[in-house]
């Protein structure tokens, strides 16, 4: 099959078929000007409130739905981390790597200080016990602000870093979860689970060098990009003419209404050779007020509700509720040939992160 039919021609299974569900928050206390006070007090309520939500919900397994988020360290004050880490150390999520960073001030950054911000980066949060494995190793999985990712970006001033990817690598890094976005960073391997590297010369070399993920290819060059939904609804758009764009975001203006959910499913996001296996990440920016009023409120309890009811019959299908991390693993176990059971492949390559919910002493 040529590269360019990969997007469109797509085996349907008819049962058996196992969703796993994954949201990715871009985590960002202080952003849109938040103050010390608004931003402790979104803080506190992610601690307070995510749990009595998650806790309504389970997937196939009794697993309530995981929440990643993917943190930048430069938003670290006033002890945000600690109080999300005590988070995840409950079960309820995990945390990853997002980073801001620019060939212009206040990041500017070649390819050497990019480097040191991510060492910076794995070292602070280890005395959380994050990125952090049970054998003295790390690994991570990453976001890049403002999806500017191997200095995809017009201009260049929001990476600078035309080989980020081999960076990315060579410090620990599993797998790239940036995209889908609408503006020129998105890969032209939309909505497929790929294999992408850059280049020194030449910026977003993830569009040129790459290859999808597929069971049976040992293969892996570069590195993992586990990518959400990107594309046109009509079933379930928002305007009255105009088809609605999807890109896997919720936000106050782009809400899982029931037939969006539907189109995520219908999308069936896969690895190559293995169609029952299906990969849903959203994403989301749970740090502001606004739009963690959507995911702790009514909208989102529903969501989960709604793949509970509809996507979890044990029969037809069966729901899973992934962290980044775990959806990671999956897919490795299915490139792998792996079968039966997903759920058995949660910490297949990559194991859980040795949390300290109290910083040590």
């Amino acid at each position: 099959m040529k590269r360019g039919l990969i997007n469109f021609v797509r085996p349907k299974p008819k049962n058996n078929i196992h969703i796993m569900f994954a949201f990715v928050d871009h985590f960002e206390p202080g952003s849109q000007g938040a103050g010390l006070e608004k931003q402790i007090s979104s803080v506190e309520a992610w601690v307070r409130q995510y749990p009595e939500l998650a806790n309504r919900h389970k997937d196939r397994h009794g697993n309530p739905p995981q929440h990643t988020f993917f943190f930048p360290p430069n938003r670290d004050v006033h002890r945000h981390l600690k109080r999300i880490v005590w988070l995840c150390s409950r079960g309820f999520g995990e945390v990853e790597m997002h980073l801001h960073h620019a060939r212009q001030e206040p990041w500017p950054d070649d390819a050497a200080s990019l480097r040191k911000k991510i060492h910076n980066c794995l070292d602070r949060y280890a005395e959380y016990g994050v990125f952090c494995l049970p054998d003295g190793q790390r690994a991570y999985g990453f976001i890049h602000g403002d999806w500017a990712l191997a200095n995809s970006r017009k201009g260049g001033k929001h990476c600078g870093v035309n080989d980020e990817i081999s960076i990315l690598v060579d410090t620990g890094c599993y797998a790239d979860f940036t995209f889908p976005v609408c503006n020129e960073s998105q890969p032209k391997m939309a909505n497929t689970i790929f294999y992408g590297q850059s280049s020194p010369s030449f910026p977003k070399g993830y569009n040129k060098l790459c290859s999808p993920v597929e069971e049976g290819n040992a293969n892996r060059n570069g590195l993992m990009f586990i990518q959400g939904v990107i594309g046109l609804r009509w079933k379930s758009k928002t305007h009255k003419i105009l088809p609605s764009i999807e890109q896997s975001n919720i936000s106050p203006s782009d809400v899982p209404l029931k037939k969006r959910i539907d189109y995520w499913v219908r999308k069936a996001i896969h690895v190559k050779g293995k169609p029952n296996w299906i990969f849903i990440k959203v994403h989301g920016h749970g740090a502001s007020e606004e739009n963690r009023e959507i995911l702790q409120g009514n909208l989102y309890d529903d969501m989960f509700s709604y793949l509970e009811t509809k996507y979890n019959d044990g029969e037809k299908y069966s729901l899973h509720y992934v962290s980044a991390r775990e959806m990671f693993n999956i897919v490795r176990a299915a490139e792998g040939g792996k079968s039966g059971d997903p759920d058995e492949y949660r910490d297949y390559k990559i194991p859980r992160y040795v949390y300290l919910p109290e910083r040590p002493r």
